[in-house]
């Protein structure tokens, strides 16, 4: 499947807010309060909604990846996690509104949940943040339902039984609003594989937002995340194991820019 039957596919969305074509991708023209409306509102809908939060390494993926952009053609909201991203688009002359970053729609949506009773389960993360997640929530917001918890070995995507297992955890908890901690692209595929027989009203992918709420890594400062450094503290952080990213795999988001800038340039 093309960028342009993506794009051609029927918007989905309710609310006032435009689809567009950036880095060949689909994008959500939204701000972040209007993002959680939606989101909320589809989680209290009556079928299964998939929203994904695009950052930088998802523009290069979309690129070389025909199996990343068919995740794509799936989702009901595509927002930008990530101010590199807000950059381009304003460079290119597609300006999108605002950051809309996975690891602020987790709390966000959470004390929404909380307020309009709607159930949550936590899938994935490291071992024990996901319980240690529903603790926190519980005690920030008393009347919230999270009904389940699960974090799987790794390779469990693998065995059809693990899923199937998790599956059933999950719709039995009857669970509207799905957050799934497993990195991208993985928690993608998970996603758009079994989002239907979970039997939720929205899912949504939040990476490492599980170890950011308990504390096990530190995100960057306010200050850092607006100078679109977080990257940056992320490297410092886990070096070994996130070098190949992003100075080298992500660097190619530089120049998916400068040609979407150029096509655009009107001839004199």
């Amino acid at each position: 499947m093309t960028s342009a039957e993506i794009i051609s596919q029927p918007n989905l969305n309710t609310t006032a807010y435009e689809r567009i074509e950036l880095f060949n991708m689909p994008m959500d023209v939204v701000r972040f309060d209007q993002a959680v409306d939606q989101m909320i509102a589809w989680a209290q809908g009556d079928r299964s909604r998939i929203v994904i939060t695009a950052n930088v390494d998802h523009v290069v993926r979309f690129q070389k990846s025909a199996e990343f952009r068919e995740m794509y053609a799936h989702a009901d909201m595509v927002v930008a996690d990530g101010m590199p991203v807000i950059w381009g688009s304003r460079f290119v002359g597609k300006p999108l509104p605002q950051r809309v970053a996975g690891s602020d729609l987790f709390p966000a949506l959470a004390s929404r949940a909380a307020a309009e009773d709607v159930s949550i389960f936590l899938l994935g993360g490291s071992p024990t943040t996901a319980d240690r997640s529903k603790e926190i929530f519980e005690l920030r917001h008393p009347n919230i339902r999270v009904v389940g918890t699960y974090c799987p070995e790794m390779g469990f995507e693998k065995d059809d039984a693990e899923n199937e297992r998790i599956v059933s955890m999950i719709r039995k908890a009857e669970t509207d609003l799905l957050f799934v901690g497993l990195g991208s692209p993985k928690q993608e595929k998970w996603i758009v594989d079994h989002h239907q027989a979970c039997g939720t009203k929205l899912c949504i992918g939040v990476g490492i937002s599980f170890s950011f709420l308990c504390g096990d890594v530190d995100r960057a400062p306010r200050w850092i995340q607006r100078l679109g450094l977080e990257w940056a503290h992320r490297l410092v952080q886990e070096p070994s194991r996130l070098w190949r990213r992003y100075l080298i795999e992500d660097s190619a988001f530089v120049g998916i820019v400068l040609r979407e800038r150029f096509k655009r340039r009107p001839r004199e």
